[in-house]
């Protein structure tokens, strides 16, 4: 019937709103750290951030769970726990601007580039403008570098990474596991890797009500909700794509922190979130006869 998308089309669309609902999610947690008071280290954040996230996932998964290939779930587990240590300390010695470009402006390439590598996956031009708009966008969004910390740079260049390899890891527990079980599994494992950093930490914030309520967003909005969203949209496309739709979340960040935090981004930032809508509209472009699977 003329007018009726196909079933291809309405898959596609459904897989990046997917991705994009995950990367929306993601972009909250800054603005819910700081109307929590999340006073802790951000290590300590991240760990009681994955913790509850884990149990949310293992509530919505156990009834789903079924044997995952162990190699990709210890790979996926320990990307997505060095994620969180190399990303927090990169940001803290390289400055959150230079941090925040090298770890999330290198994750959509490298994952790109591991999927091709793995899978087969073959970068196509449109995907690499996408990116090139989206993570120009991410360092217009991110501002100049106040200082430039080789270590640091290292540390958030192993974030990126990591976060690549671990998308990579989660696509092929997709292959056989339902979307909630595959992230419950590998989350369950990647808090149980971060345990250490809870003993000892200071965790007064989480003790007051607005930090209960901050704490409890970031376990299971911002990683429990968000990682279903991200596993339904990676089943059905490909590594690459789903990293660099992933890039919504500092657009996101940026904008809520204008609208709720009241902060007043320079024009440049303003241009980032354009180019990063930008990029992302390449690559959601509606094209005949063709979902996101070839």
């Amino acid at each position: 019937m003329r007018g009726c998308p196909s079933l291809a089309v309405l898959m596609e669309r459904s897989t990046v709103a997917w991705l994009i609902l995950a990367a929306v999610l993601w972009g909250t947690t800054g603005t819910a750290q700081a109307l929590g008071e999340a006073e802790g280290s951000p290590l300590t954040v991240g760990a009681i951030r994955l913790a509850i996230g884990s149990v949310g996932l293992l509530v919505f998964g156990v009834r789903s769970m079924a044997r995952p290939p162990l190699r990709w779930l210890a790979v996926g587990s320990l990307a997505m726990a060095v994620y969180q240590v190399a990303f927090f300390s990169g940001v803290a010695r390289a400055g959150v601007a230079l941090g925040t470009v090298v770890a999330i402006g290198s994750s959509p390439v490298v994952a790109g580039i591991l999927a091709w590598l793995s899978r087969g996956e073959v970068p196509n031009r449109r995907w690499w403008l996408a990116t090139g708009l989206a993570v120009a966008g991410v360092a217009l969004i991110a501002g100049r570098p106040d200082q430039v910390d080789l270590t640091g740079v290292g540390l958030a260049l192993a974030a990126g990474i990591a976060y690549a390899v671990s998308t990579l890891a989660s696509k092929h527990l997709l292959d056989v596991m339902t979307p909630t079980a595959a992230m419950a599994a590998m989350f369950g494992v990647a808090a149980i890797l971060l345990a250490p950093l809870l003993p000892g930490a200071d965790l007064d914030w989480i003790t007051r009500p607005q930090g209960l309520a901050a704490a409890l967003w970031l376990g299971l909005g911002a990683t429990t909700a968000s990682y279903i969203a991200f596993a339904r949209g990676l089943r059905r496309s490909r590594v690459g794509e789903a990293a660099t739709l992933a890039l919504a979340e500092p657009a996101t960040a940026a904008v809520l922190g204008v609208v709720i935090l009241m902060e007043r981004p320079p024009a440049a930032a303003i241009a980032g979130v354009a180019l990063v809508g930008a990029g992302l509209l390449v690559l959601s472009a509606r094209q005949r006869a063709r979902a996101i699977i070839p």
